[in-house]
């Protein structure tokens, strides 16, 4: 097949995007370089896939409606809609760029996948919708009404606008809600890759609240195997949890990473911001019965993994 990845220059883009060029499809991968961080994290992230005849890579950007429809200008079999703005924190302070580069991004993008006929995409939605106030474990069917920061909003509006154009203009499309990934190329804002930096160096670790919040963490390698499962798979409209179907305490994460580096963490605990879920926890049935997805890496050997990673990024 022939597929277009968005934000295919980010951390589970460029995973993604190697993944579907290792199994056979040619794939075009589309990034703005937002400068949310370093541009030179994401150049690194395409080392590989830029030497490899079977991707082509388009700098772009999704908010300019004249980009997006240049795109289309070639055929694709499907779109996997990756590209967009992380990060609850910051998103409280830059409400409106969550909105530029989450919402009018994908509104463009539907539109001119409308106009070229193609039909056939799927997105990379949150955990966060859920908020606080969904049953644990989160199921699809919760009515996950109450997003507390502007990017779990964003996303959610993303996801109506998905509906939206199923119902109108026959889109198929699967709406794949992703739980806490980590794993190489980790953002570097990310908690995770922080923490391992900070506990490596020496550094003390900022805890925001008393480490009792929990989150299902999903290793990047699981997360893109339900991408594409889901790529493959796509017909009709779903919303689908991919994550590792089990929480962990942040104070037990904590724990891990000192094990998994082999030195003690420096605590210093700071209140919970606004916007941060309590717990998220992922009920995957859905996931198991329509694309045979169940997480295979334990969060211990996740862990170990990603030092790795990191270790041999910080060797000069």
């Amino acid at each position: 097949m022939k597929i277009l990845v968005t934000g295919a220059a980010g951390f589970i883009g460029s995973h993604l995007a190697e993944r579907l060029v290792a199994e056979g499809h040619r794939v075009t991968g589309v990034d703005n370089f937002d400068p949310y961080y370093d541009r030179r994290v994401k150049e690194a992230n395409l080392r590989y896939l830029r030497s490899r005849e079977e991707f082509r890579f388009v700098e772009a950007d999704l908010k300019d409606p004249k980009a997006v429809r240049a795109l289309f200008r070639e055929r694709f079999d499907r779109v996997a809609h990756l590209a967009g703005r992380g990060g609850v924190r910051r998103s409280i302070e830059e409400p409106l760029e969550y909105l530029a580069n989450n919402l009018t991004a994908t509104a463009n993008l539907l539109e001119a996948m409308r106009e070229t006929g193609h039909d056939r995409l799927v997105f990379a939605s949150t955990s966060s919708v859920y908020g606080n106030d969904s049953p644990l474990p989160f199921r699809e069917d919760a009515p996950a009404n109450g997003p507390i920061s502007p990017y779990s909003a964003s996303k959610k509006a993303c996801e109506a606008l998905l509906f939206t154009y199923h119902h109108l203009h026959g889109l198929h499309a699967y709406v794949l809600r992703f739980f806490t990934v980590y794993g190489p190329r980790q953002r570097p804002d990310m908690a995770i890759h922080k923490f391992v930096r900070a506990v490596d160096e020496g550094r003390p670790i900022e805890r925001f609240g008393d480490g009792s919040t929990e989150r299902d963490y999903t290793f990047v390698d699981d997360i893109v195997a339900g991408v594409v499962r889901a790529v493959e798979r796509v017909e009709g409209f779903e919303v689908i949890n991919i994550g590792g179907a089990e929480t962990t305490p942040l104070a037990r994460l904590i724990e891990l990473i000192e094990t998994a580096v082999g030195k003690a963490a420096r605590i210093v605990e700071r209140p919970l911001p606004p916007g941060d879920v309590l717990r998220t926890w992922a009920d995957t049935a859905k996931a198991e019965r329509l694309l045979d997805f169940r997480a295979r890496v334990p969060l211990e050997e996740g862990l170990r993994r990603f030092v790795a990673w990191y270790n041999e990024e910080k060797t000069p």
